[in-house]
């Protein structure tokens, strides 16, 4: 059934307040791995929201309830949810839920042991902290944003997944995990704190300890992870692309041999910057005179760190992702299965609830018994 799971987080009870982005995305993770997410959806819909339907893959394996949270009945109904609940996450501008009647000091004062996620971008602290924004926005903040792009170009970075994901969505999911454990072991709740700023900045940790040893430097391109001609992506003669991540010494002589170019010294220092720019317009040259599926057949499985630029569809239907299973499609919608895996208590992607689809089994199982 829909929001009983069976993976490794079988058990454990979540209500997720109706938003965007980061929190449904992490209500997805905690739901593909067997917790209880129930998704407390408006009553009603306004024109500015987005019902995608069964296409709303950050919802599967939820259970929906409908709330109106501007009215008592509404409210009240919730906070007897809380009781029976271990997590409850928002995402919420600061003082919302407090202005419905929902912050943190009310639901905790129902249930001592409840771990309360919130999620904003800029945190529920700060100058900007009621200013709206976005992940780009977020990510510009923190420093995150600096390193996506070549010199002289504008910083671009992949649409949301830094950001809302990774610096967002997946932090909560530690957040609220590491709060429940810790609230099983002393009986006391919490609130988690979790925001975009934060966790992008904190994803920045290993470039951050390469820069103080004098490995990484503040300029774009000037590095060993962006400006090497073998730690690129190429356009191929088809306009189709591939990447070369050829970073140790044994890797890279494996991609000049594999490239035919083992006799040239020109290639002979990879780790020299001032050669960078010129070697780099010689791979630019190269790669462009052949079809991508030609330098795959070439350099493909071996062990010159070298992979197909693919999308979403070519990328499902690759032979090593589709051995492992890494799409699947539900209703048919084509999205990623559950990560990571477990080999005891696998986890399972459920389907997309309907507004309001499991109103009275979730109130009649929850609030049974209280």
């Amino acid at each position: 059934m829909t929001g009983h799971g069976t993976g490794p987080l079988a058990g454990l009870r979540v209500l997720e307040i109706y938003g965007i982005g980061p929190v449904p995305f992490c209500g997805m993770l905690l739901a593909d791995l067997g917790a209880d997410v129930v998704l407390v959806d408006r009553a009603q819909m306004s024109a500015e929201d987005m019902d995608l339907g069964k296409h709303t893959v950050v919802n599967r394996g939820k259970r929906s309830i409908a709330l109106d949270l501007k009215t008592a009945e509404g409210v009240e109904t919730l906070l007897k949810l809380v009781e029976s609940c271990d997590a409850l996450m928002e995402g919420m501008r600061p003082g919302v839920m407090e202005r419905l009647g929902l912050g943190p000091d009310v639901c905790l004062a129902r249930n001592p042991k409840l771990v309360y996620g919130r999620m904003t971008g800029w945190g529920q602290t700060g100058p900007l902290s009621h200013a709206a924004g976005h992940d780009i926005n977020y990510l510009a903040l923190s420093g995150a944003l600096w390193y996506s792009g070549q010199p002289g170009e504008p910083p671009m970075s992949a649409p949301s997944l830094v950001g809302d994901i990774g610096g967002g969505a997946m932090y909560l999911a530690v957040g609220l995990l590491a709060g429940v454990m810790s609230a099983r072991a002393t009986g006391q709740g919490q609130v988690v704190d979790a925001a975009i700023v934060d966790g992008s900045a904190n994803m920045m940790n290993l470039l951050m300890g390469l820069k103080s040893a004098g490995q990484f430097a503040n300029e774009r391109g000037a590095s060993v992870l962006d400006g090497p001609h073998w730690y690129r992506s190429y356009r191929c003669a088809d306009g189709k692309f591939i990447t070369l991540g050829a970073l140790e010494p044994k890797f890279y002589r494996l991609l000049i041999e594999k490239l035919g170019l083992a006799d040239d010294p020109a290639y002979a220092k990879p780790r020299d910057p001032k050669a960078w720019p010129q070697l780099h317009a010689s791979f630019v040259e190269l790669f462009a005179s052949r079809s991508r599926d030609e330098w795959c057949a070439l350099l493909e499985g071996t062990d010159a760190c070298f992979a197909p630029v693919l999308d979403p569809d070519e990328a499902a239907a690759h032979p090593h992702m589709a051995a492992r299973g890494v799409y699947e499609r539900i209703d048919g919608v084509l999205q990623a299965s559950p990560a990571p895996r477990f080999s005891r208590t696998p986890g399972r992607a459920g389907g997309v609830p309907r507004r309001g689809e499991h109103q009275e089994e979730v109130l009649g199982e929850w609030l049974k018994g209280r």
